[in-house]
């Protein structure tokens, strides 16, 4: 237990994996939706949904497989990763359960094709959800545009949503990809959430953990963590989720800004002892030609810092011991 227990919480709100009981159906996560929903309405071609690191790419993803009728629809996820053509076509055929292996590539494009008609036969459509697409080279992206080619009766048998950060966008909009930028049949851009937008958020995951306005937050402290987090959805789980940590170390009831201030310094104290040791790593040619006197300051600097995390840590521990020996009392 740690502070979902001391707040009460069912679980915890500010987890960063991605639960679909969490989606927070922002502005702007309803109008990307909405164009996804589009896109698989045309039944062709290509559907490209991008944005910044911990938008919310992958929690989009997982809504609208929730929300599809897995009877007409058959769907593939895929995360992608530096692979070629040839491999694309065997991580495709072990998505949809089809043999791969020492298989050359005009046999894997002809099995891929038979599945694709078996399954429109069946009166279904086949949908490849490929997310991080951003990794994936030029000519696999060109191997699943000549994927969408497939046919049977004028209909389209294969469509694809490409899901990922900025760069797919620069990608597809280069001359070689002119083909493909041609099947794209509704793209969009997810962008950050705005202050009112970030205060929902928050409370919104609160309340989804169970949250009874323990501990309360002051109406100032939402904008603060927007302006830091610069309202993406990652990054103020990761803020929000030290905040009630701090706040469990220190018995609070109500989160203030004083409280958000003291986190926010704490992450950039580290981000800057973490930058600090990594630069002292990279520059070890030069820790050996400095002063006697610099490494002393250096070496007093870290033991200070290892005093405070280690007193961090005993507090902790501390809290938790007690917080079990009180719910070992409540059960005897």
């Amino acid at each position: 237990m740690m502070y979902d227990g001391f707040y009460n919480l069912s679980k915890k709100p500010f987890q960063l994996t991605a639960d679909s009981d969490f989606f927070f159906n922002s502005a702007v996560h309803k109008r990307a939706l909405a164009y996804m929903h589009y896109g698989l309405t045309q039944g062709e071609g290509f559907v490209v949904v991008t944005g910044k690191p911990g938008t919310g790419k992958t929690m989009l993803v997982k809504q609208l497989v929730t929300s599809l009728n897995n009877d007409n629809i058959t769907i593939g996820i895929m995360v992608s990763s530096q692979v070629g053509a040839d491999d694309l076509l065997k991580i495709i055929s072990a998505t949809f359960g089809l043999s791969y292996e020492s298989e050359d590539k005009s046999t894997l494009l002809t099995r891929i094709e038979c599945f694709f008609i078996q399954q429109a036969m069946e009166g279904k459509r086949v949908l490849m959800i490929v997310d991080e697409a951003q990794n994936l080279p030029k000519d696999a992206l060109e191997e699943l545009r000549m994927l969408s080619n497939f046919e049977l009766s004028g209909k389209s048998l294969f469509q694809i949503f490409l899901i990922g950060q900025q760069q797919l966008s620069e990608a597809l909009f280069l001359p070689e990809m002119e083909q493909l930028k041609q099947r794209i049949v509704a793209t969009y851009q997810l962008k950050p959430l705005n202050a009112e937008e970030t205060k929902n958020y928050i409370l919104f995951r609160l309340e989804k953990a169970g949250w009874q306005s323990t501990p309360q937050f002051e109406d100032n402290v939402f904008d603060s963590i927007c302006s830091y987090t610069q309202g993406i959805p990652r990054c103020i789980n990761t803020l929000c989720d030290r905040v009630l940590l701090f706040g469990y170390l220190e018995e609070l009831q109500v989160i203030d800004l004083t409280a958000i201030d003291k986190v926010i310094t704490d992450i950039e104290e580290e981000s800057s002892i973490k930058s600090h040791e990594f630069h002292d790593l990279s520059k070890n040619t030069k820790f050996i030609d400095s002063s006697v006197e610099e490494r002393l300051i250096s070496l007093e600097k870290a033991v200070f810092d290892l005093q405070k995390n280690s007193s961090k840590e005993r507090a902790l521990l501390r809290k938790a011991i007690l917080l079990q020996l009180d719910m070992d009392a409540v059960y005897e």
